[in-house]
Formats: C-alpha cells, structure tokens, sequence
C-alpha cells in the first residue's frame, strides 16, 4: 500500500463507523447477514464499528451513536435506492458505495435498462407496464412483442424478490399479479437461454467474472441465500474473448450509472455468444453465499481486505 492509503486507513481507525444494515425492504434478512459479515471483519482488522439497525430513527441514531462514516450494508428499497445515500449526503456522514443517482437509477430496473441502451450495451427486449394504469387493459401474451417464455420483475426490488419465468399464458397473468403487489412498474423480458455470469467492478476496474449454475436452473432468491446447492464458477469457464467482454460489460454498466466503490453487473451468455446485460446491482451482497466476495477472493483478495478497499473508498459525492 501507498503512503496516502496507510494515513487514509489511520484517519479513519479514529473515526467511529456505523455499519448500516437491515433496514425496511423485503432483502432486510439478507442485509442484517452482510452487516454483521462486514462488521466483524472491519472490527478484525482494528477499526471501532458500530452496527445500526435501520430503522425510521436512523438520524437519531446517527447522531446518538456519534457515527462520522458509514458503511452502507443494506439492500433494497430504502438503502439501495438512494434514500438512505440522500440521508447521509445531508449530515455529512462519508458513506461507502455509490450517490444519490446512482442508486436511485440502478435500483430502478427499467430506468437503468433505457440508460444502458442509450449508451449501446445489449439489454433483451422488454415491455413496461405502468403499475396500476396499465394492468386494466393488458392483454397477457398478446401484448408481447416477443413469444414466451418471458421474465416477470417488480422495477424497484433486488435479490430476484417477485421475480418469475413464465412459460404459458396463465403462468403470465399469475406473475404479472404477483410483481404488482410489489413497489414499481413491471418489467417483462424476453426469456434468453443461456449461463449465468456476472462482473464485478471495484474502484474503477473490472476485477473479474463468474459463472452461476442453479440446481434448479433459476437463480432466485433460495438459490441465492438459502440452499447450498448452486455451484461457482471462478474464473467463469468461458471463452477468453467472451470472458474479457464480460468484464468490459459491467465496467460500461458501471460508469453508464456513475457508480462507486463496488458494484456487480448480472448477464446472461447466450448459445451465439452474445451477452446480454441484465442488471447491476449498486450494493451486492457481501454474505457467504455472495458473488462479490467469491470474486475478489479468486483475484487474491479476501474478505477483510475487501470490506476495508470499500471503506477506504467512503465519500460525500453531492
């Protein structure tokens, strides 16, 4: 490490640092999991944590706790979404991970697509509809322009909560009335066939990409944090070419949206090899099932290390 780095990480063993998890969304399970992994990992390495539990006296607890920087280890609405960055910009707490618009247009699933295609990265085909206004007069697969199997997403929730593939038209309308319940427009993808990879991006660069093989051949939310049986890939078995595409693509994604610190671009490889851009996530889980984690540690860095980079990263970024 550099000079600046080794008095970068002095300043801030000084400091009292509140770990921000748990929180309100639907992914508050996953986010009390990754608080305490990042905590105690911060507290192994010497620097003097705090953990809050989000809740809607967290300015109160703020202050209360004496925090002067935050590490932001929440997921979904509230914390994901630019809420919570909004929060902190306004106190002058340094926060890690990305600002204000960043998590507000990543979280938002089809405000991030229309961005990536403005700047020529390949999505799938989709149709939106406007909750509630447009579910009156949707006409199920007739209003596709695409033929099923399509993807069901709620716009506005990660962990792949409310996500659905519908393959028939009654497993369509059922999936459309199960992301409605749910904050957001409706997304619907064309389904595209293929392996499972995704590209992380840390300070700047791409760190690398890795394969996800779902037993049940859907990486949703139990494949994600509550059944052992997927299998990580690291390095992703792709072709070189395609492996160095994939890496350029979540680095495109990530300054598409001016993120910060760490994010995770999800994408599916296709027979003919071509890659299509899902999504990306702003705060990617950081539990032992997580990808980034998996990620950094096939590139030699493990896990302390890796929640100390981002905490060394912690800005204001109004």
């Amino acid at each position: 490490m550099n000079d600046l780095t080794d008095d970068r990480r002095d300043a801030l063993k000084r400091k009292t640092i509140g770990v921000l998890m748990g929180g309100l969304s639907a992914e508050r399970e996953v986010s009390l999991r990754t608080g305490k992994a990042c905590g105690d990992a911060l507290s192994s390495l010497g620097y003097v944590v705090r953990s809050i539990d989000v809740q809607r006296d967290v300015a109160a607890r703020l202050v209360a706790e004496g925090i002067e920087l935050a590490f932001v280890a929440l997921h979904g609405r509230y914390g994901e979404d630019g809420c919570i960055q909004g929060l902190l910009e306004s106190m002058a707490i340094p926060y890690t991970g990305s600002g204000v618009l960043a998590s507000a247009m990543g979280m938002d699933k089809v405000v991030s697509k229309h961005l990536f295609a403005s700047h020529g990265l390949p999505i799938a085909r989709d149709v939106v509809l406007r909750n509630p206004s447009d579910l009156v007069t949707f006409r199920g697969a007739a209003d596709l322009p695409f033929a099923l199997p399509a993807v069901i997403k709620p716009s506005s929730e990660g962990s792949s909560v409310g996500v659905t593939i519908a393959r028939d038209e009654a497993e369509l309308v059922a999936a459309v009335g199960k992301a409605a319940a749910l904050k957001g427009d409706i997304l619907i993808e064309q389904f595209i066939q293929g392996r499972e990879i995704q590209a992380a991006v840390l300070d700047g660069e791409a760190l690398g990409a890795i394969e996800i093989v779902p037993a049940s051949g859907f990486y949703d939310y139990a494949a994600k944090y509550e059944v052992n049986t997927t299998r990580y890939l690291f390095p992703a078995p792709i072709p070189s070419d395609q492996y160095e595409r994939a890496c350029q693509l979540s680095l495109d994604a990530h300054q598409a949206l001016g993120c910060s610190g760490a994010t995770r671009s999800d994408m599916i490889l296709a027979p003919d090899g071509q890659l299509y851009l899902l999504e990306l996530n702003t705060l990617p889980g950081m539990t032992a099932t997580s990808l980034l984690p998996k990620i950094a540690a096939g590139k030699g860095i493990d896990f302390p290390a890796l929640c100390e980079r981002l905490l060394l990263g912690a800005s204001l970024k109004g």
